[in-house]
């Protein structure tokens, strides 16, 4: 069963152009190390909440938008091999592909599929 990377995080409106070459260039990567999609959201209607959402899970500033994605992988063993080597890999470097987000407010994990319709 396909096993997902989800992720959700804050990225500067500013920096949608930047945010779409960042995400096109490490999916390029993941994908040559066995990943079978990678999907990247930019908010449209992300609201604001009053115990738990999107925006507080992030931090999410006035200048900024959520965004939410995810990596589809054939089987955990697939993400875990891919996923250690496209850390590994040169292009996947802060210095060859700079994150334009402040990664210490995004949030992540690895899912088990349970339901695929």
């Amino acid at each position: 069963m396909d096993y997902v990377d989800g992720f959700v995080l804050a990225v500067a409106k500013k920096n949608k152009q930047q945010y779409i070459q960042h995400a096109e260039d490490a999916g390029k990567v993941f994908k040559e190390h066995g990943a079978l999609s990678l999907v990247e959201c930019w908010g449209d209607d992300v609201p604001d909440g009053k115990v738990t959402s999107f925006p507080m899970a992030v931090k999410c500033q006035d200048d900024e938008v959520v965004c939410f994605s995810w990596i589809i992988w054939p089987s955990k063993e697939v993400r875990d091999k891919g996923m250690q080597a496209a850390m590994e890999d040169p292009r996947f470097s802060l210095e060859n592909n700079p994150i334009p987000f402040d990664g210490k407010r995004m949030i992540f994990g690895g899912f088990n599929v349970i339901v695929k319709m």
